[in-house]
């Protein structure tokens, strides 16, 4: 626990010692919504969702996607720097030390889930302060409190496994670049077709992806604990227990792939 604790409080230093990445993880998402939520409120007529028709504002229907995107963005910044330690030596330290391989893992994640949380609760209060000044129509927060503590344990869970996801990835790469590669062309396309930005599509074999996506449940799930009624009848949205079960196995496949990883090999350069 010494060694999980140590690793993830080092991650929270690095991230006070790096203000830019506040910039990256919570100011470009920040953009995305307002803007794309003014522009595309007038095409936002969905009759699958009761919300969508003319009840709710698109910036409403957004918030829950680009608070799971802050998640991203912030497990994204969180495991490059498993590059970052490889490069300067602080991982071979680590590997040698007379830790089980889990702890790494763990400290990381860990880390990361924090940094992310913060900034994605961060992102919860100024939506509604936005909604006051007229940015963001219909932008709200539940006012149950075992709904807020759902909705926190659930960001929580979320944050874990797009973490050990971010770590995956992370761990058998030498380049940065590489990493970016991956983020461009698996990462962001997993969030697009997750229902953050569209209901659905009319598309069979779209339709299919969405339902495949794990993230899908991720955002379903947050859209649910945000609302003034999680458990309405809404066909086009996975119901919470769906949602809570899967973003449970997608969280420990991760952390486990990620255990396996780190047990199998040290770096990339050594296996």
């Amino acid at each position: 626990m010494l060694a999980v604790v140590s690793l993830a409080w080092r991650e929270l230093i690095r991230f006070l010692r790096q203000r830019t990445r506040i910039v990256g993880a919570l100011g470009q998402p920040l953009l995305f919504w307002v803007l794309f939520g003014a522009g595309l409120q007038g095409s936002f007529q969905d009759p699958r969702i009761p919300e969508a028709a003319g009840e709710l504002s698109y910036q409403a229907y957004f918030f829950p996607g680009v608070t799971v995107l802050i998640l991203l963005f912030t497990a994204i910044f969180s495991t490059i720097s498993i590059i970052e330690d490889r490069r300067e030596g602080f991982l071979q330290g680590v590997l040698v030390a007379p830790v089980p391989r889990s702890a790494l893992v763990l400290g990381k994640v860990g880390g990361g889930t924090v940094l992310a949380v913060l900034q994605a609760g961060l992102f919860l209060l100024i939506g509604p302060l936005l909604s006051l000044v007229g940015l963001a129509p219909d932008v709200s927060l539940p006012t149950a409190p075992l709904q807020l503590l759902g909705l926190a344990g659930f960001l929580i869970l979320l944050a874990a496994g797009l973490t050990g996801l971010g770590y995956v990835i992370a761990w058998p790469m030498n380049s940065t670049q590489g990493f970016h590669a991956i983020m461009s062309v698996f990462l962001l396309p997993m969030w697009l077709l997750s229902g953050a930005i569209f209901p659905g599509t009319e598309s069979p074999w779209l339709s299919w992806l969405i339902r495949l996506n794990p993230l899908t449940y991720g955002v379903a799930g947050v859209r649910r604990l945000l609302s003034a009624t999680p458990g309405a009848s809404l066909p086009a949205i996975p119901d919470l227990s769906t949602c809570i079960v899967v973003t449970v196995l997608f969280t420990g496949l991760c952390l486990v792939v990620a255990v396996l990883l780190t047990r199998r090999q040290t770096s990339p350069d050594h296996r």
